[in-house]
């Protein structure tokens, strides 16, 4: 036989791009419209309608950029046949290239009730009236721009910005029709894209030759001049293909309904709250034709969202949720980034998450649902298991540049060594469309094949929402059971890890963090955001340590304010927001809500402190740090003294200046660059031989793609060191010698400050950057005379040790890591510690010196500059404050980061407080102290251990309590496996390294 393949399959392409898409909708009626556009932000349906509307017709121009139009659209049913059915179509002006990134409508009734969005694949919107009567709607249709520009291109665009965008008409309107769908030309349709797409994966075999006769026989028997009185003709000829069953040992696919709608991004969040509205109505919509379609959506925000802003919406997602037709998934309340926030704030993403769930629906998701976030924490396994969650999900480490991971199901092990069952869809996408080629690849790459054979598929349009549309569903009905593609059920998130874990005895074992090589440049783009970050963290710490002591003092504590401060955080460390990838809007958003969360902190903490303190002229300092410091116990008051450490010295020397006080002796050249620094008690200098620290380099900054998203390796090979100083003068001060050094590089300015306190262990470095260069990277390094072959890096609740080698390709794509306050490189008997308060992205290399040693070099990224999609990102004025220890220890290095982040309060009062919580061992660190989330008034206190080791402590309170336990996250109640013992106003804990306690004390009350 002739192979004629190529010419059939062309000709059945033409046939259902030119014939059977055009035949969908048999005849078009022409709907009535008038406008109305809102002059600035979105408003309410309520406020719209009573609005003057004007006439407005198809092939009008509208909607400026990220304008609103109100549109009243009106018309009567047509007369419906046999297998027709009416439905209004609508385009805005939609390029169908892409599912998003444009234009968007939603669909109202006069009553204020949302039908569904109207979307670029997903136009259609049922019509509740009969043929004759007549309809009146209201459409909304947001002129939101394609910022990305289909991705084809990073070019900076002014897009980003209300300011910038432009006030010309963006769109043209080009349909708004009642139109009168064929079922059985649709229902065609769908046959023969499944079978194709099917035709296009299957190897050549009788199984593919006969998909491919079966649609050529389709396209013989339809009649392009009546496609609809000869449609099930059609059908009839392809049923037989569509019939045949899939293998018994085909992959099974379980296909869970879902939208993955960035909660910030390429848009601002007031857009993201409508896109959430637009994709749960769609769902909701599509639910009332498809019984068996369950949808799972995560983010507890973008719930309460529909509860403030729709509530008729949410009350039908209650239902539907009640009826499990609605999932709520991975119990966070965004899908946050894991490498950026604290722990405590990690962990607030699952108590604020899990507790709105459970509270609105009764329902607690047991997943951790984070398809698109940019790595993941060591630490989040234990942080998940601790919030009662057992299974994660991830798809993103397969935009690993390098590296491929070598499971799809496993074991995940946290640094502490908890476990969670964790799935990596192998279909490599959380927005599939359940096209043949996905299915196959899901298959195909599939890595844990022989020993497991089921998988997850995500389907749905996301990153901006739409959701499932009703051809996924026709797909997936007909890929339920059919020869040569996996066998696809409906699911749920549950039904699947249920399945996957009943199936896989003994999944294969991932240990330590999940380190995504790509996106680098996210540890360090947009560092305003980051900072409000760290600053907010820190700032809810201290106002909840203080609020829990003024409480016990008979004060009322602010659970509202506090929740609403914590909400705004745990928003903004959604993962394109924290790490800096979003639109200059919302990053400029993002600084103005952390200066509100840093105002409502400081009014708490000045006002429960007034309550500990007392009245009085008695000058004090409020220590809420883990540690002593100046006489000051950790989360207690202290009488304000003079230090009883010598002054700090300086002196002019040849070369530049020496600084020197009782622990160190440290040289700053004429140049303000460190030449050395000596621990005077052993002589043991820091700084590698000839090398100067303090080091600023400016790199080219010009990443292949994804610019405030990556760094790329080749920045190494383009850098420039910034040595030349305007000047470097001495700042008098009684008790510290301070270096402080101006310098002047491009366009831009940088002072830094190097203060040697009185008795103090580390210098300060101080470094204020007036930045404004574009696509440049800045950083500050510290070459150090230490050996170390693995680098120690803080992140949530403990720390993790990566290799300063490059051994393997996957230590050479571990080029930029992510720590928090501090990193800490050592030999044996020798570490330096390097702390920060504000700074992510670091990179730690070694390198021999000619004569025998070794150099590592530890530098800190301080500022970037891209030009997409924020073209001013980071430009203005920022402040960095970076310590650097010698002759430091793990526990000197988490001594120095909370240090460097949450500094004494000076204020006056009655006299001095007893700390709230004091712990007998530095090794136990208490991270948050704070009052029940259930108002009870219990005392909440969460510790960790931070030195990696063994311990065990006394916990002392400054209150009695009638009992205390151990608890969840969610402070329920769980068996102890800390808890040795209690007293009256302590407990005996045994920790293990890097373990996470949460402690409950019932019934607190003050004894002193």
């Amino acid at each position: 036989m002739h192979d004629t393949a190529a010419l059939v399959e062309a000709r059945i392409r033409r046939f259902l791009h030119e014939r059977l898409r055009p035949a969908v909708y048999r005849r078009l009626v022409p709907l009535t419209l008038e406008s109305w556009d809102a002059p600035g932000e979105p408003v309410t349906f309520a406020e719209a309608v009573e609005q003057s509307y004007r006439p407005f017709g198809v092939g009008t121009a509208w909607g400026r950029p990220w304008g609103t139009m109100w549109l009243h659209v009106t018309g009567v049913v047509p007369e419906v046949k046999e297998g027709e059915r009416a439905e209004l179509v609508f385009d805005l002006g939609f390029d169908t290239a892409q599912p998003g990134f444009q234009a968007e409508g939603t669909v109202y009734r006069t009553d204020g009730s949302i039908i569904k969005a109207v979307e670029p694949r997903n136009a259609h919107v049922p019509v509740d009236a009969a043929p004759g009567e007549s309809i009146e709607l209201f459409l909304e249709a947001a002129a939101n721009p394609d910022v990305g520009g289909g991705f084809v291109h990073f070019r900076p665009t002014p897009l980003g910005e209300w300011e910038t965008a432009g006030d010309q008409p963006h769109y043209v309107m080009r349909q708004a029709d009642v139109a009168l769908l064929d079922e059985t030309v649709w229902e065609l349709l769908q046959d023969a894209e499944v079978l194709l797409s099917l035709w296009e994966q299957l190897p050549d075999s009788s199984r593919r030759a006969g998909v491919l006769r079966a649609l050529e026989r389709m396209v013989d028997a339809v009649d392009p001049e009546d496609v609809a009185g000869t449609a099930s003709d059609g059908r009839s000829l392809l049923a037989e293909a569509l019939r045949l069953p899939a293998s018994a040992s085909a992959h099974r696919v379980h296909a869970v309904g879902h939208a993955h709608i960035d909660s910030a991004w390429l848009w601002p969040v007031r857009e993201t709250q409508r896109k959430v509205a637009r994709t749960f109505s769609n769902v909701l919509s599509l639910q009332e034709h498809h019984d068996g379609f369950v949808f799972t959506a995560s983010s507890a925000q973008q719930y309460a969202w529909m509860k403030q802003f729709q509530p008729e919406l949410y009350e039908r997602m209650r239902l539907a949720i009640a009826e499990g037709r609605f999932v709520p998934a991975g119990g966070m309340w965004v899908e946050s980034d894991t490498n950026l926030p604290g722990g405590e704030a990690l962990a607030r993403q699952f108590v604020r998450g899990k507790r709105f769930f459970l509270e609105e629906f009764g329902v607690e998701p047991l997943d951790v649902w984070l398809p698109d976030s940019f790595g993941y924490s060591a630490a989040l396994p234990q942080i998940a298991k601790a919030a009662g969650s057992r299974w994660m999900l991830t798809q993103k480490l397969s935009w690993n540049e390098t590296n491929t991971m070598p499971h799809h199901t496993f074991w995940w092990e946290g640094l502490d060594g908890t476990r969670i069952f964790t799935h990596f869809p192998p279909v490599d996408t959380y927005n599939s469309v359940l096209s043949g080629a996905e299915l196959a690849r899901a298959e195909r790459q599939f890595a844990d094949k022989g020993v497991a054979n089921t998988s997850l598929v995500p389907f749905g349009y996301g990153d901006g929402g739409g959701g499932p549309n009703r051809e996924m569903l026709a797909a997936a009905e007909r890929l339920r059971s059919l020869e040569g593609s996996p066998a696809v059920t409906l699911s749920s998130p549950a039904r699947f890890f249920e399945a996957a874990e009943a199936e896989y005895e003994n999944p294969p074992v991932w240990t330590g963090e999940m380190y995504l090589e790509f996106h680098r440049g996210t540890y360090t783009s947009q560092a305003r955001t980051k900072r409000g970050n760290r600053r907010s963290e820190h700032a809810l710490r201290e106002a909840e340590l203080w609020a829990t002591a003024a409480a016990l003092r008979g004060a009322d504590y602010p659970y509202d304010e506090l929740g609403a401060a914590w909400e705004t955080v745990l928003l903004q460390q959604f993962h394109d927001i924290l790490p800096g990838s979003s639109i200059g809007w919302v990053h400029r958003e993002a600084e103005r809500r952390y200066a509100e969360v840093l105002a409502s902190t400081e009014r708490i903490i000045a006002q429960a402190l007034g309550v500990v303190v007392g009245e009085g002229a008695t000058a004090l300092v409020a220590n809420a740090g883990p540690y002593v410091r100046e006489g000051a116990a950790a989360s207690g008051v202290a009488v304000a003294v003079e230090a009883d450490s010598a002054p700090a010295s300086i002196a002019r020397a040849t070369g530049g200046f020496a600084l020197s006080n009782e622990h160190l002796r440290v040289f700053v050249d004429d140049a303000g660059l460190l030449t050395s620094l000596v621990v005077r008690a052993t002589g043991r200098e820091a700084i590698a031989p000839g090398e100067r620290g303090n080091l600023l380099r400016v790199h080219r900054d010009t990443p292949t793609q994804w610019d405030a998203w990556d760094i790329d390796e080749h920045y190494r090979r383009h850098g420039a060191e910034v040595t030349a100083a305007v000047s470097v003068e001495v700042v008098a001060h009684p008790t510290a010698a301070i270096v402080c050094v101006v310098r002047e590089w491009g366009a831009s300015r940088i002072t830094q400050t190097l203060t040697l306190g009185a008795g103090a262990q580390a210098l300060d470095i101080e470094t204020v950057v007036d930045w404004h260069e574009r696509q440049k990277l800045l950083k500050l390094s510290f070459p150090l005379d230490v050996h170390a072959d693995r680098a120690t890096s803080e992140i949530q609740f403990g720390h993790v040790h990566r290799p300063t080698h490059v051994n393997t390709s996957w230590d050479a794509a571990r080029f930029e890591t992510v720590a928090h306050r501090w990193v800490h490189i050592g030999e044996a008997g020798f570490g330096v510690a390097i702390a920060n308060d504000a700074t992510y992205g670091h990179d730690i290399s070694r390198a021999p010196r000619e004569g025998g040693g070794v150099t590592t070099t530890v530098g800190l990224s301080l500022l970037r500059a891209p030009l997409f999609p924020d073209p001013e990102a980071d430009q203005g004025e920022h402040a960095f404050r970076v310590s650097i220890r010698p002759g430091a220890d793990i526990a000197d290095a988490v001594r120095e980061g909370y240090r460097l982040n949450l500094p004494l309060r000076e204020l006056t009062g009655a006299g001095p407080v007893d700390p709230l919580v004091t712990v007998s061992s530095d090794a136990v660190v208490v991270e948050a102290v704070k009052l029940a989330e259930d108002r009870s008034g219990d005392v909440v206190v969460r510790l960790y251990e931070a030195h990696g080791g063994r311990a065990a402590a006394t916990v002392a309170t400054a209150f009695g309590f009638s009992s205390v336990s151990e608890t969840d996250l969610l402070e329920r109640e769980v068996a102890n496996s800390a808890v040795r013992g209690s007293m009256s106003d302590a407990v005996d804990v045994e920790l293990r390294p890097f373990q996470l306690v949460t402690l409950r004390f019932r019934a607190p009350h003050l004894v002193r």
